[in-house]
């Protein structure tokens, strides 16, 4: 179970990311999906990793207790053979012998917990080694994590900021394209016209209003020579009649 959680880890680890990344259609989709799989998979393995440990300390436990026992029937076969000795010291042969022969069995006893503990010394090395390569690997793999999730959100902060500029780029071309001032120009323009043309009306009408005039001028000096012929006309025939 262990060693199929930190298979699937090493293979996300040794997945070429560049080639998956450019392979996607998105991205951002693939680097989020990369870590919640790295995620999920660290999880697995912590939960193993865990166990394992759960495991040791029983291990160690029961070499606890071993070496325990061992010391306290190490001090039982000590307290007997003391006893015994008092009692054959006293003459009391039968009890000395019989504290000497409970002193035998406590000395046995403590030689099978020794032969326990040391038993299990072997394996307790071998587990306490596997639970620091696995700690390690823990570590790194959240190192793994922690780099990957700062490259996801480094890389999607440079995609928005690139979206962005873009989005400015577009709108620079557009106002470039439709560029106000240009509309303005060209209506003022048509405001020139318009003003140009009403002053050519009003040129046109002064023109005009001349040649009335000067027509009006031409007409009164005409009836004046009339006048001036009646006139002199008339003074001839007086002249005839006198």
């Amino acid at each position: 179970m262990k060693q199929s959680i930190f298979a699937r880890v090493a293979q996300l680890a040794k997945a070429n990311i560049n080639a998956l990344l450019g392979s996607s259609e998105d991205p951002q989709k693939m680097l989020d999906q990369m870590v919640r799989d790295y995620s999920e998979n660290i999880r697995e393995a912590e939960a193993a990793v865990a166990q394992t440990i759960g495991n040791l300390r029983m291990a160690e436990d029961d070499h606890a207790r071993a070496v325990n026992d061992a010391n306290t029937w190490g001090n039982k076969a000590i307290a007997a053979s003391r006893k015994a000795d008092e009692f054959r010291a006293a003459g009391n042969s039968v009890d000395a012998d019989k504290f000497d022969a409970l002193a035998k069995v406590a000395l046995q006893r403590q030689m099978t917990a020794e032969s326990t503990a040391k038993a299990r010394e072997p394996a307790l090395a071998t587990q306490n080694q596997v639970v620091d390569k696995l700690k390690s690997g823990l570590d790194q793999m959240k190192g793994k994590l922690h780099e990957l999730t700062a490259k996801r959100n480094e890389l999607v902060n440079r995609s928005r900021v690139a979206a962005a500029q873009s989005q400015v780029n577009d709108a620079l071309k557009s106002l470039d394209a439709g560029d106000p001032t240009s509309a303005i120009g060209r209506y003022e323009q048509n405001i020139r016209r318009q003003e140009a043309t009403v002053r050519g009306q009003q040129e046109l009408a002064a023109s005009s209003l001349e040649a009335q005039f000067a027509s009006l001028e031409d007409l009164g000096e005409q009836t004046e020579v009339e006048a001036r012929l009646a006139a002199l006309k008339s003074i001839d025939r007086k002249a005839i009649e006198y």
